[in-house]
């Protein structure tokens, strides 16, 4: 490992808010490095290469991973494993199964720098907005400006929209939104349903992105939207969430959840290399790996302004 990162997800598995975890892992799914050794079946990365790791792992066989839908992978390690029900990136080390599709590797005008987030937070905002079928007349809410919420955002933008708006509550994020996207609306969540329908032409936002994951940041996406939107939620909740079907019959939204489907990380990396794509500015903040508490301290309690950390294994 040369980079990792810290990601909600980990503060999720810390609280206990993902069943599927296992007690004492390692934890790291966010991470970039150079490959060392190869089991005998791997051929599209070998020795020396730096690669992104992909927050998912899957077989590339089996029904689901053939549809692309590899957060499905039938396999026992399918779907999200990697610091959450095996070893993780937040190490010196890291073991990444089916290596063929859980690597990337990094073009050599992309830094590690660079590249760190492809493989979780900017591949989940890149799978968001590609289910999302975002037009150019499309008005999009994006509610979180976290980090997932900004690759998000950075993604939503390659489409080109008639207009973006982020909703967030922090005044530090909407800073950070306001210096680097100065051309995106933004919104604090008690002004946000009136603002949205004054900005939108049919009764709300066209599409809706749940970025938050608050009880409240639910209910806002479906009242923000306009009849026969589409809300996705990319948002991992630390409980259930209700939809209020009585209240909505007639609003024929269409929902889409669920766990990120990983699998465009090598049109992703293409992107920055092109210079499309920009997530160096998220890193706010870099630690060595003998100071992560000291990171996830910080990065949990939102202090000092933090948007991202990468950590220096």
């Amino acid at each position: 490992m040369t980079l990792a990162s810290v990601c909600s997800s980990d503060i999720h598995i810390k609280h206990g808010s993902v069943p599927r975890a296992v007690e004492g892992i390692t934890v790291g799914h966010e991470m970039v490095g150079i490959v060392e050794e190869t089991g005998s079946a791997v051929t599209h990365v070998k020795k020396g290469d730096r690669v992104t790791v992909n927050v998912e792992t899957f077989c590339g066989d089996c029904f689901f991973c053939k549809k692309g839908f590899v957060n499905n992978c039938t396999d026992k390690n399918g779907g999200w494993a990697l610091g959450c029900r095996i070893d993780g990136g937040q190490a010196e080390y890291v073991r990444v199964p089916f290596a063929d599709q859980g690597l990337n590797k990094i073009p050599d005008t992309v830094t590690d720098r660079q590249a760190l987030l492809v493989g979780d937070v900017l591949a989940t905002g890149f799978w968001a907005t590609r289910i999302s079928e975002i037009t150019e007349d499309d008005t999009v809410l994006i509610i979180g400006a976290g980090p997932t919420g900004i690759c998000t955002l950075l993604c939503v933008e390659l489409r080109n929209p008639k207009k973006i708006i982020v909703c967030e509550t922090d005044p530090n994020r909407i800073e950070f939104v306001n210096k680097h996207y100065p051309d995106v609306l933004t919104v604090t969540p008690d002004k946000c349903l009136d603002f949205v329908m004054n900005q939108s032409e049919h009764g709300g936002a066209d599409v809706v992105l749940e970025v938050a994951g608050a009880d409240s940041t639910f209910k806002l996406a479906y009242e923000c939207a306009r009849p026969n939107a589409i809300v996705t939620v990319v948002a991992l909740y630390d409980k259930p969430q209700t939809l209020p079907l009585p209240y909505m019959y007639g609003k024929n939204l269409t929902f889409k959840t669920g766990g990120v489907d990983g699998c465009d990380c090598d049109e992703v990396l293409s992107l920055i290399e092109a210079g499309k794509v920009n997530t160096e500015p998220l890193i706010t903040h870099t630690f060595p790996l003998n100071d992560i508490d000291k990171a996830y301290h910080i990065f949990e309690n939102k202090l000092d302004k933090v948007i991202k950390i990468a950590i220096e294994c």
